[in-house]
């Protein structure tokens, strides 16, 4: 299959994200079908800020919730938990390194899917490397 000339939209990371969740061991899925995976161009300022970064170009996601190992059954929940994918960054990172994009999207969503579930790097590794 020749590589494609145009890179990947914002649908096309949607769907990529949606095959990566399919390929996690099941005890893992069950527990983040009341997460949001949403994709954006960039992270917004807000979130740069907060997070300390120059560049947009240096975040491809973001967990934004309560990670399941802190979670209360007091805790008065507002906001749903959210995985941000963002594009751009994840196009720079797939462009620089030449994995295909299913992979770095799987990459940024296994490490996301690790905050929510407070996975250490290693445990996040080892999801990863199940494919």
């Amino acid at each position: 299959m020749a590589p494609p000339t145009t890179p990947p939209s914002l649908d096309d990371i949607e769907a990529l994200a949606t095959d990566a969740l399919l390929t996690l061991p099941e005890h893992l899925r069950v527990r983040i079908a009341n997460v949001v995976i949403r994709v954006d161009e960039f992270p917004d300022d807000e979130t740069l800020a907060e997070m300390g970064f120059d560049s947009p170009f240096d975040l491809m996601g973001l967990y934004r919730g309560v990670s399941l190992d802190r979670q209360t059954t007091q805790d008065v929940r507002q906001d749903l938990d959210m995985i941000f994918l963002y594009r751009r960054p994840m196009l720079d990172y797939w462009c620089e390194t030449g994995e295909t994009m299913a992979r770095v999207v799987r990459h940024v969503l296994v490490h996301e899917i690790g905050h929510h579930f407070g996975l250490s790097d290693a445990d996040m590794e080892r999801i990863e490397n199940q494919d």
